[in-house]
Order: structure tokens, then C-alpha cells, then sequence
């Protein structure tokens, strides 16, 4: 990055800082069209995915109703993990979010692979999801060809996350409120069912289910700890909300008030939606690769239960291939405009959209759906399972970014947050050392084994694309004196 550029990116901030009456919020030339409406909903999408309509069957299979307990400890580190993006996002809000923070605190190369892997997680899970979607649609139809559901959506995606953000917005709120709604309907209807009796399945369902087949950890405990890597990745994307911080109409006010309703968020549309389910049908009954919501709708004796279903997962799949859209763009720019990425992704649009990198970003996911009708086989799925390592990178990065932060606030060194998280250092640390238990597991399961596999190979990549890029500019990987004010850094870049 030059000096001019460095000059008027400076410049762009500090105009952006004024204008929003705060030396430390800066959109970064993007337009703030997020209103608390479209982050509460945008938080709770991130919460909501796949992974809990048809993971959930997988890990109920292996862990019976323990599996409660399993989503609420990961629920628990979730929050811990929220409220430490929370406390930084207010020190200094912006759209590179934990990229930024890891450039900050752990210094310019942690930076650089936190920003490049978390922008291949989003084109790995944007290439499943949206594949996921097209095959959902020859449930209604096996006529459609599956490639061109998945042309058809990823255009229609793509185009939405051209026009304006709050496009964007918009359709995050309508699929985020298309899953909360089903959700909150399979618990009222499950409720109905053991409390009333309708339906075929009125005369078994009851509370008792949860420890009468076996017990509550019929599996044993290590059946349960075993489905800590699924239940972790059905809570990947509830970071995306960091993201946010460059666009949200008023960030200081919306982003901890979503962060905040993290806890029962999880409690109900994950512990509460699993006790129902597991109350009204037997854990016995489920299987791996069949969404609970089906088994639970057919016990019940709706015929309409499995299309329900299938729309819902339908749009939880769009929802994911959406938010990927989104961030890609906004990660390739902020490498960019820190000279660690190719300076064509750093321009904005007329509408203030880094619409070269989300052009990019979806060119990818095409390519993948391609390879994917090409060869469905074992290669595919072991570039798939890297989604799940590389997202939690993200939340390693958030952790220690938080604890350096907090380190020097409380020697005075950097202004204290307004929106500290609580225990902290003790519940970030506990947080990484849930994490590298996780990630222990993940190594024994043979199943999931495979992504630590891929680890290397993009660490390998990382490493040596990092020193060769340092080597071609060493200004872009210097550290970077963020306590200056604006008018200070516009002089030193002239």
C-alpha cells in the first residue's frame, strides 16, 4: 500500500469518525444500512443452520438426550466467545472485525491467515450450501437438474449482495425468520402433543423419554463428548455478526444488544426445540443423515411435516450461501486495504459494496458446485470437512485478540471497552481450552479426522505466501501504531 493510499484510506476513516461523532467507529467507506431489525435477525440465522436440522439426527444417534447437555456447554463457550468479539467490536468497530483485531493484538501475520481463512471457511460453505440446496429442491421436483437450482440460486444471491447491503439485510431477516418460526412451531406443536395427547403419537410422548430408554447418557459420557465437534459446528456463523461493524446503522447500540440475546437464543431454539423433540419421539428412533424435525413431524402424524422440513433446511442452506456472499467481499477488502491482499479487491462500488470480491468469492462457489457434479466422491467431502477447523479458527483468533486487548486496557495502555465481557480472562481462556479439547476429539474421531488433515496443507500455504508477499512489500506486514489518532497517521503515511 502506498502512502498516498495509505493517506486517503486515513482520511476516509477519520471523515467517517466524525461523521458518526466517534474517534473509533469507522464504516470504512461502506454504507451503514443494517438496522437493529436486520442484527438481531442476522445473529440469530448465525445461531440457527443445518447443523441443527439434520446434524442434530447424526449426534442424537450417538449420544441420546445427553446431547442437551452437549449443546448447552458448547452454548455456554459460544456466549463466553460473543462477548469477547462484544468487547473489542466496541474498543473499535469495523468490518475486518476479527482479521483486524488479530493484526492488532497477536500482530500483522496472525492477521493476514485469520483474514484468508476465514474467507475460504465462507467459499468451502458456500460451495456445500448451496449444492445442499439444490438437491433440496429436486425433493419437490427430481426433474430440475441439480446444476441448474444451484446457477439459479447462487445468481440470485449474487445479485441481491450487489444492489445494496440492505438487500442483504432484508433477506437474512426473511430466512432467519422462516427458521425461528418453524422452530417455534415444532416446539408449540410438541408441547400440544405431550401435554394434551393429540395425535398418534400422544400416547408415548412424555418428559420421561429423556432417561427411561437407557438412561440420559445411554452412550456413556464419551458418546457425548464424541458429538462435541458436531454440535460446534452447528453453531459456526454466530460470529458473523462482528462482520456487521462497518454497516450497522448504529453499532454501538445493536451489536451488544444482539450479542446479549445469545443465551436464549441457544436456549431455546437448540436446548428447548431438543427436549421437546427427544420428548416427543424416542432417541432410539433417530439415524444419521435424517433431520430430527422429519422423524418428530412423522411420529405426530403430519403428512405436510417432511415438505415443511425440507423448505425450512431449504432456506437455512440459502441463508449461509448468502451470509458467505457477504463476507467474503468484506474480508478480501480489508486485505486489501492492509496491503495483504491484491489491491483490485480494496475499491468500493457506487452503492459502497466491495462488489469485486463478492464477484470473485461467488465465481468460486460456482466452480465448486461444478466440481462437485463432476466428482461427488471422498476428495470433495475432505475439502468440505475443513469448514468445520477453519471457522474455529475464527474464534481462537477473537479469544487471544480479546486477552491481549484486556491486558492492555487494564494497564491503561488502550481505553477500556464499553461493553466488557464478564470473568474475563478466565472464561476466555476456559473458551480455548474447550476448543483445543474439541479439536483433540476431532483427531480420534476417525469421521472427522480429516479435517485436521487439511490444517497443514493451509497452514503450509499460509506461511509461505505470507513471507513472500512480506518479502515483495514489508510496509503491508509491519506492525501498525493503532493508538495514533487519524490526523497523526494521514502524517506519518505522507
Amino acid at each position: 500500500m502506498t502512502s498516498e493510499q495509505v493517506a486517503d484510506r486515513v482520511a476516509g476513516e477519520a471523515g467517517e469518525r466524525a461523521n458518526n461523532g466517534s474517534d473509533q467507529d469507522a464504516s470504512e467507506g461502506y454504507q451503514r444500512g443494517l438496522g437493529n431489525r436486520q442484527i438481531q435477525m442476522i445473529a440469530i440465522g448465525g445461531a440457527i443452520g443445518t447443523g441443527l436440522f439434520l446434524g442434530a439426527g447424526t449426534a442424537i444417534s450417538k449420544a441420546g438426550p445427553s446431547l442437551i447437555l452437549a449443546y448447552a456447554m458448547a452454548g455456554l463457550v459460544i456466549f463466553f466467545i460473543m462477548r469477547a468479539l462484544g468487547e473489542l467490536l466496541m474498543y473499535r468497530p469495523v468490518s475486518g472485525s476479527f482479521s483486524d483485531y488479530a493484526r492488532e493484538f497477536l500482530g500483522p501475520f496472525w492477521g493476514y491467515v485469520t483474514g484468508w481463512t476465514y474467507w475460504l471457511f465462507w467459499v468451502v460453505t458456500g460451495i456445500t450450501e448451496v449444492t445442499a440446496a439444490a438437491k433440496y429442491v429436486q425433493y419437490w421436483d427430481k426433474s430440475i437438474p441439480q446444476w441448474l437450482s444451484a446457477l439459479a440460486f447462487t445468481a440470485v444471491l449474487y445479485l441481491a449482495n450487489l444492489i445494496s447491503v440492505k438487500l442483504f439485510g432484508e433477506l437474512e431477516f426473511w430466512f432467519s425468520m422462516v427458521k425461528v418460526t418453524a422452530i417455534i412451531g415444532m416446539i408449540l406443536i410438541g408441547i400440544g402433543v405431550i401435554t394434551l395427547g393429540f395425535s398418534d403419537a400422544g400416547d408415548t410422548a412424555s418428559f420421561s423419554l429423556l432417561w427411561s430408554d437407557g438412561g440420559f447418557f445411554p452412550e456413556g459420557i464419551g458418546g457425548t463428548l464424541m458429538t462435541l465437534q458436531i454440535v460446534m459446528f452447528a453453531f459456526l456463523a454466530v460470529e458473523l455478526v462482528g462482520v456487521t461493524a462497518g454497516e450497522a446503522t448504529d453499532p454501538k447500540k445493536t451489536l451488544p444488544k444482539a450479542i446479549n440475546t445469545v443465551p436464549w437464543r441457544i436456549a431455546v431454539f437448540y436446548l428447548g426445540a431438543l427436549i421437546i423433540i427427544l420428548s416427543v419421539v424416542s432417541w432410539t428412533v433417530f439415524e444419521p443423515g435424517v433431520s430430527p424435525f422429519v422423524e418428530a413431524f412423522a411420529k405426530i402424524g403430519l403428512p405436510a411435516g417432511a415438505g415443511i422440513v425440507n423448505f425450512v433446511v431449504l432456506t437455512a442452506a440459502l441463508s449461509s450461501c448468502n451470509s458467505g456472499m457477504y463476507s467474503t467481499g468484506r474480508m478480501l477488502r480489508d486485505l486489501a486495504l492492509n496491503g495483504q491482499g491484491p489491491k483490485f479487491f480494496g475499491v468500493l462500488s457506487a452503492r459502497g459494496l466491495p462488489l469485486r470480491g463478492t464477484t470473485v468469492s461467488a465465481a468460486f462457489m460456482l466452480v465448486g458446485v461444478w466440481i462437485n457434479y463432476q466428482w461427488p466422491g471422498k476428495a470433495f467431502e475432505y475439502v468440505v470437512s475443513f469448514a468445520t477447523i477453519s471457522g474455529m479458527w475464527a474464534w481462537i483468533m477473537i479469544l487471544l485478540a480479546q486477552l491481549r486487548y484486556r491486558r492492555k486496557s487494564d494497564r491503561g495502555e488502550l481505553p477500556k471497552s464499553e461493553f466488557r465481557a464478564p470473568g474475563a480472562p478466565w472464561t476466555s481462556l476456559f473458551a480455548l481450552a474447550f476448543i483445543g479439547m474439541v479439536i483433540v476429539l476431532m483427531g480420534i474421531d476417525k469421521d472427522s479426522r480429516v479435517s485436521l488433515y487439511c490444517a497443514p496443507i493451509w497452514a503450509a500455504v499460509m506461511v509461505v505466501s505470507y513471507f513472500v508477499l512480506k518479502a515483495r512489500n514489508p510496509q503491508a506486514f509491519a506492525r501498525k501504531d493503532y493508538s495514533a489518532s487519524p490526523a497523526e497517521k494521514v502524517e506519518q503515511a505522507a
